[in-house]
């Protein structure tokens, strides 16, 4: 079963030239994006789970590879949190500082722009940062794609748990875990382009874990 788990390889080489294949944005590990999933209201701190969008929610952080299969979750905040802020506080952005994972991984621009996370220009000033952004967001759009391959899959995420918070950390992780073992047995969704990842009804690694 271990090698179902949800972490980065080991060894990143593939994972960089399959990346690579798609756009050209070169030494890519991984796309990183936040996906909200619909939750019950907590009895604590209710306010906090209210998103943007003006219902509760667990703004989950995840990363995969070219092939839909997710690296890295962190699916314990609550949808009032910004993804910087996730990102910011979890165990990846310290192996990613620390060097410990070799590579970058690419946001949006609601990240912030480090070595280690590529995010787009805003304003392009020239055809060398236009071509940057063409292929960082042919490259990026991978996370958002795989988002609607598992909401698909696991439509409570696209419609939202029944359930607090608390409960729903663990089926997130659980849904995670069964999409990439579904990928190891040759069970793939293809994207849906025209599906909105967002709409309530959006090792691999658990951060709650000191594993890489």
């Amino acid at each position: 079963m271990g090698v179902h788990r949800i972490k980065f390889p080991r060894l990143l080489g593939d994972t960089k030239a399959k990346f690579y294949s798609i756009a050209g944005f070169p030494n890519v590990i991984g796309v990183i994006d936040c996906t909200h999933v619909k939750v019950l209201a907590p009895r604590e701190y209710e306010a906090d789970y209210v998103n943007r969008k003006g219902y509760h929610s667990l703004d989950v952080q995840m990363v995969c590879d070219s092939g839909y299969r997710f690296l890295n979750v962190v699916a314990k905040w609550p949808g009032s949190v910004h993804d910087a802020r996730i990102f910011r506080n979890s165990l990846l952005c310290q192996h990613l500082e620390n060097g410990t994972l070799d590579g970058c991984i690419l946001g949006d621009s609601g990240y912030p722009s480090r070595r280690y996370l590529m995010t787009p220009y805003l304003q392009t000033r020239n055809r060398a940062q236009e071509r940057y952004n063409r292929s960082l967001l042919r490259t990026r759009v991978i996370v958002e794609q795989a988002f609607g391959v598992l909401k698909r899959r696991f439509a409570c995420l696209a419609y939202g748990l029944r359930c607090h918070p608390g409960r729903c950390c663990s089926i997130i992780i659980a849904t995670v875990f069964l999409h990439n073992y579904g990928l190891d047995c040759g069970d793939i969704l293809e994207p849906n382009q025209d599906m909105d990842v967002n709409q309530p009804p959006n090792i691999v690694h658990q951060e709650n874990n000191n594993g890489i």
